[in-house]
């Protein structure tokens, strides 16, 4: 980069959290400069802020979102360019122990960073990552079984962002609550934001737990001959995503963003990166050739058997489509959980 040309700079909060680090280090090796605003409460972040920091020389600033003063004065600090709002509490499980907290990292958390991009810099453009759970287990969508999976009976090119959204369980309406407030910012107050209802992404650096990552955790699990559970029958299927796929999108809607404002995309791997659990376990069996340890349980709330994005609206507007097919971003993940089982010894 010309030494002349100051790098614009980006506030990403959950930065060090996984979806956050891939995001900071992509961006900054395209020239960016990255702040990462995080309260590194959860296990691996403080490591990946670490590795942020020296190695692509990311700044950090300490901070939880649900503190409206703290956010404001990190927003200040940062003077960004770009927000990319990341920060969120990730597990339906969690948001049934303590619906509470959920809420208020993901809702006013959310509603905190919003006021202060509002107050500060309100022609930036705002990503913030929601989840496919705002569409709910969308019982009036047909559903069959076959070839040992889960599938749509009719719609073959997934949901589209135009299905009715139907919030379950805490989560659901915390992420749910957040991705409206997102969107009617820019409806009323004219901010630069746009939503991403994101399927199942995966990739290295997650440190997957039995609730939340399931790609990972079953790869991190199988690594370490712990037992996996099972909730539902395991024939329930995803579109998954690569992180590094999902940050491309994100560059693709800030350099567009003038255009994609107030739109909400879906964003996964799409009707051609589809995996049952099952299927995932067969591929780690096989790639490690070993037999896991299996336990089955009730499903959870507002569990999907199937969800599969379509994702022709961020085709159309952002130029942008999945480019690791599923397999391969798999084997890449099980091999960086191999060949780091220092960073999984709480586990055992």
């Amino acid at each position: 980069m010309n030494s002349s040309v100051v790098a614009r700079r980006l506030l990403i909060t959950g930065g060090a959290g996984f979806i956050g680090f891939h995001s900071a280090r992509l961006f900054s090796e395209a020239g960016w400069q990255v702040t990462i605003l995080d309260n590194l409460s959860r296990r691996g972040t403080q490591s990946n802020a670490d590795l942020l920091q020296s190695t692509y020389k990311c700044r950090l600033i300490k901070c939880d979102i649900r503190n409206a003063e703290d956010v404001t004065a990190a927003i200040r600090e940062a003077s960004p360019d770009a927000i990319l709002h990341l920060a969120g509490q990730v597990a339906v499980t969690t948001s049934v122990v303590n619906p509470r907290e959920d809420f208020e990292i993901n809702a006013i958390g959310t509603l905190n960073v919003l006021e202060a991009t509002r107050a500060l810099c309100p022609h930036v453009p705002f990503l913030f990552s929601s989840t496919n759970k705002v569409y709910g287990k969308m019982e009036s969508v047909g559903v069959l079984e076959r070839n040992g999976r889960y599938e749509y009976e009719t719609l073959m090119d997934g949901i589209p962002e135009s299905f009715p959204l139907s919030f379950h369980s805490p989560y659901g309406c915390s992420k749910g609550a957040a991705d409206q407030y997102v969107l009617d910012y820019h409806r009323v107050f004219g901010l630069q934001t746009i939503v991403f209802r994101q399927s199942c992404i995966y990739g290295t650096h997650q440190y997957g737990i039995e609730d939340q990552g399931w790609v990972a955790w079953f790869s991190i699990a199988a690594a370490l001959g712990k037992k996996i559970t099972i909730y539902g029958d395991g024939k329930q299927i995803r579109d998954v995503l690569d992180v590094r796929d999902l940050v491309q999108a994100y560059m693709l809607a800030i350099e567009r963003h003038r255009e994609v404002a107030g739109e909400a995309f879906n964003v996964g791997g799409g009707p051609v990166n589809t995996l049952s659990l099952l299927e995932l376990l067969d591929y780690i069996q096989t790639a490690r050739g070993i037999k896991i340890p299996l336990s089955y349980d009730d499903w959870r709330p507002g569990d999907q058997r199937v969800f599969v994005c379509n994702i022709d609206k961020a085709k159309r507007l952002l130029g942008w489509q999945p480019k690791v097919h599923v397999r391969d971003g798999v084997l890449h993940l099980i091999d960086w959980v191999n060949a780091n089982p220092q960073l999984f010894q709480w586990l055992k």
